[in-house]
């Protein structure tokens, strides 16, 4: 028979601690952006490059971050890097491990942007005697990036999600951390959690339509 008693007065007593953990989590959201961000430019030219070194460590990169668990990921930065003596905290390999796995996902976004980018844009840009690497910077990347901006988007909206697996390695200050040390403590599991998935819903949906908002301002011509 059902006899749970819903006290939900107690979780909405906790929600502004709950709501300082969810700026936690788009911090480490917006960070691991950042980072993914310029490590999937870089090896958006490692793939490019003629070296085949560096195409190798472009693809080996991508291959491990889009086809292993994110928590396989987060868990490498924690623990597998202590036995190489590298001791990262909670925090900086939840940033890690994240933003290894966006940068692997971004870079396979970039690559899909370059090919919708016609050769016709670089030829132009080299004519009028531009270095080719003058040409991709001020010709090919703003249009690569105009082109992968929505998917981009919804690679933010995973890394504002991942961050919930920061508990599996100690993370407490974050949205998913303190909300389980508020269960712990009250074993009001149904309201915490239910509060919790709520602002976790509300980020999401705000960064969706902030970026689409964004996009038709900026990409409308």
């Amino acid at each position: 028979m059902f006899n749970y008693t819903f006290r939900w007065n107690q979780a909405l007593n906790a929600l502004p601690q709950m709501l300082d953990g969810a700026l936690v989590t788009l911090q480490i959201a917006l960070l691991s952006m950042v980072i993914g961000v310029a490590v999937a430019v870089a090896l958006t030219l490692f793939r490019l490059s003629g070296n085949r070194v560096l195409r190798a460590i472009a693809a080996t990169w991508v291959e491990l971050a889009r086809n292993t668990p994110a928590l396989f990921q987060i868990y490498m930065a924690h623990f597998g890097l202590g036995a190489f003596g590298i001791h990262l905290s909670p925090y900086a390999s939840l940033l890690a491990g994240i933003a290894f796995n966006n940068a692997g996902y971004l870079a396979e976004n970039f690559r899909g942007a370059l090919k919708a980018i016609p050769d016709t844009q670089t030829r132009a840009a080299r004519s009028l005697g531009m270095p080719a690497g003058q040409a991709f910077r001020l010709i090919v990347m703003p249009q690569m990036f105009r082109v992968a901006f929505l998917p981009a988007t919804n690679q933010m909206v995973w890394a504002i999600l991942m961050t919930s697996l920061g508990v599996t390695v100690g993370m407490n200050t974050d949205l998913a951390g303190i909300t389980q040390e508020l269960n712990a403590r009250s074993f009001r599991t149904f309201e915490f959690f239910a509060i919790a998935a709520v602002i976790y819903y509300v980020i999401a949906k705000a960064v969706t339509l902030a970026a689409q908002a964004f996009a038709w301002r900026m990409f409308r011509y």
